[in-house]
């Protein structure tokens, strides 16, 4: 018994001096804790001023355009720092550091993407005062971390112009669905659990409207947190840069939104841009892939990364990236898939979005837009001389026709590897159609507008692989703007919060298909038939049929949005007709019962649903209700008046202060957002006047105002 103890406690003795030699491991390779002073000091070399409305939305005011950039970083930490700091850790691939296992993939995809080669290839050839711009947005998040240093992760000062710019070239192909293609390479049996992503956006011009005056609708649907969620701000400088508009957390440009003479709304797009090839492996060596009949040696690199245990524990991993002429490697249990996507290796978007921002009309914008940095998104534009357009934005791969792209392809033929992309000039686009009117909603680029007015497939190859769906919301807003001809401000406000589902969408044919089905005993089912049939196709929150549909309908669209198997209409309608009468105690309680919008102690009813232009995407909850998360988020409407001034409204789902529960503005929007009301934006000086709550300089010495 004695011998088992001792080798009991020399097997402990050796697992703690393991531990002991990883925790000395950790601490040894650390970076050293940065000089704050010194990040303090810098930042006396900005001159900006920052006020904030009783909104608590930031007027961020520089004298340079660097200046301003800096301000709004230090706005967007004092908001949330979190997320920012948690963006930057992202793109280093330094993030499992921090959170542990669950981050790994992300700081091996950024190692195996090659983000930080093309920042270090491509930040040296930015234009100084792009890179001035940057490095700017990063003093702004040193000079708030330098402040409050018990809210930043070791190792995280200096951030620096490089980690904006990584920001760009790690998240812009996944807008178009990168990181979904890649798990489905990678476990195609595993159903997704990606939040739908979705957008509409909405173009007047003068000749449509009762008024005469040009509109346009920024109407984005994003998580409702996180990386990829709206900020709002205010942003001027002396050199003329003057925005309004949405903004994400580690991104110095106003992305969509408005200036003083255009604006434009962005909708996500999903062309085909992105080839996977399936390699064949010399079977006498593995480091060995076939292309045309002949043997050639993968490139390597390690991706070295450091995943947080618990406490203080960290371990070393490093993982080898592969790539082969067509990109990088992806190694799955189903074999090794090459990758080729639209945005390899691209660092240019920046100059991109600032382009846009700075533009002062039509031919500046389009000059922006033929940057051709962007891979995916499109774009509804309008501006104060009355123009609008459509733009299906994209790095379209110049690829070979006869070839059936959507396929796994195989990866051992040098004819099936595209080089570059089509020219920009024959990016598909809409300029001031004879209807008056350009939509998108996620939807085909063939339907943007009067069906006389469209873009014709046979126009297009069909290597471009344009998308051919369509969503309701799309469908509404023709029915909707497309049979009105002098559209009012109510109006278009109107159908803006639009909660109906079309006679001709693909939900209600599956509301139809249910209620043709024999119900045979099933009372239950029988009960829910007859409330179906008498649903009016809304989902306002007093309706007493829209939870019972909208629970059947929802499932099925997240699947079919992440590439699963969805459900069948019948399998969800039982989920749905289970959930209902375990929580509720009935079939048909009203929808605002069902669907909430919850922040803090916030708790509201919430018309809309999945697909409907007021858009609302619910997480189930344990007690049969949904919390929304998604969906509609920061909203804009905007016009031009006859003198060609901007005005506009808007409105956040939660407020500013988009991490902070202790601010008041952590939720003061939220009972506007769920009531389907705006604000105004306080575009200009005289229009602030008057609203200002707060009123500091960050980078001096002196405290904020009172």
């Amino acid at each position: 018994m004695r011998w088992i103890l001792r080798g009991l406690l020399a097997v402990v003795c050796l697992a703690l001096v393991a531990v002991l030699g990883l925790i000395g491991l950790d601490l040894a390779t650390r970076p050293p804790k940065p000089d704050t002073q010194a990040l303090i000091a810098k930042a006396g070399a900005y001159d900006v001023r920052i006020r904030r409305d009783e909104w608590g939305v930031p007027h961020i005011l520089g004298k340079h355009d660097a200046d301003a950039a800096f301000g709004l970083a230090y706005a967007q930490s004092e908001d949330d720092f979190a997320t920012v700091q948690s963006v930057t850790l992202a793109t280093r691939g330094t993030l499992a550091r921090r959170d542990g296992p669950k981050a790994a993939v992300t700081d091996y995809l950024v190692g195996l993407l090659d983000v930080w080669p093309t920042v270090e290839a491509g930040y040296p050839k930015l234009p100084a005062d792009l890179r001035a711009q940057l490095q700017a947005y990063a003093d702004g998040v040193n000079y708030y971390a330098a402040l409050h240093p018990k809210a930043v992760t070791p190792g995280l000062l200096p951030v620096t112009g490089k980690d904006i710019l990584a920001g760009f070239v790690f998240k812009q192909p996944f807008f178009y669905g990168l990181d979904g293609e890649l798990k489905r390479l990678n476990a195609p049996e595993t159903p997704q659990t990606e939040p739908p992503k979705g957008s509409n956006g909405l173009a007047l011009a003068p000749p449509r409207t009762v008024d005469h005056l040009p509109r346009l609708l920024v109407n984005s649907h994003q998580p409702y947190t996180g990386p990829v969620a709206w900020y709002e701000a205010v942003v001027e400088s002396g050199d003329g840069w003057h925005v309004a508009g949405g903004f994400f957390p580690g991104a110095p440009f106003m992305l969509h939104g408005h200036n003083a003479h255009l604006g434009w709304a962005n909708t996500v797009s999903k062309p085909d841009l992105f080839d996977a090839y399936r390699l064949v492996i010399n079977p006498q060596n593995k480091n060995q892939y076939r292309l045309d009949g002949a043997w050639r040696e993968f490139q390597r690199h390690d991706v070295k990364m450091r995943i947080k245990l618990w406490g203080p524990i960290v371990i070393p991993v490093t993982k080898r990236a592969l790539r082969t002429v067509q990109g990088p490697v992806l190694e799955t249990k189903h074999g090794l898939f090459a990758l080729r996507y639209a945005g390899m290796g691209e660092y240019r978007q920046p100059l991109q979005y600032w382009r846009l921002n700075k533009a002062r009309n039509l031919d500046e914008w389009r000059a922006g837009i033929a940057t051709h940095a962007l891979p995916s998104l499109n774009y509804i534009y309008a501006d104060a001389a009355g123009n609008i357009g459509f733009v299906h934005n994209g790095q379209y791969p110049n690829r070979r026709e006869g070839v059936d792209w959507s396929r796994i392809l195989p990866g051992d033929r040098s004819d099936l590897i595209w080089q570059g992309y089509r020219p920009v000039e024959t990016i598909p686009q809409l300029w001031n159609p004879k209807s008056g009117y350009v939509y998108n909603s996620n939807n085909s680029p063939f339907l943007a507008s009067d069906p006389a007015d469209n873009l014709k497939p046979a126009d297009f190859p069909a290597s471009e692989g344009l998308q051919t769906n369509v969503t309701n919301r799309a469908l509404r807003i023709q029915e909707l703007v497309g049979a009105d001809p002098a559209i009012t401000e109510d109006a278009f406000r109107r159908y803006k919060f639009d909660i109906t589902y079309s006679e001709h969408s693909s939900e209600v044919a599956m509301i139809k298909t249910l209620t043709a089905l024999d119900p045979g005993s099933d009372a239950d089912l029988k009960a829910a038939q007859a409330i179906l049939r008498g649903w009016d196709r809304r989902t306002d929150i007093h309706n007493r049929a829209a939870a019972l549909a909208s629970l059947t309908i929802q499932p099925i669209l997240v699947a079919q949005i992440n590439g699963d198997a969805p459900p069948t209409p019948l399998n969800s309608l039982k989920a749905a007709i289970k959930t209902l009468k375990t929580n509720f105690g009935r079939l048909d309680p009203e929808w605002g019962q069902v669907n909430r919008i919850r922040r803090g102690k916030v708790d509201l009813p919430i018309d809309g649903g999945a697909d409907t232009y007021r858009s609302v995407w619910g997480i189930p909850q344990k007690d049969g209700s949904l919390t929304a998360d998604a969906g509609d988020t920061f909203i804009m409407f905007v016009r031009w008046d006859a003198q060609g001034v901007v005005h506009s409204d808007s409105i956040h789902q939660f407020g500013s202060a988009t991490l902070d529960a202790a601010s008041p503005h952590y939720a003061d929007q939220t009972p506007l957002f769920a009531t389907m009301r705006t604000k105004p934006v306080l575009f200009t000086e005289d229009a602030l006047r008057g609203h200002v709550r707060e009123d500091y300089r960050p980078g001096k010495r002196q405290p904020p105002a009172p």
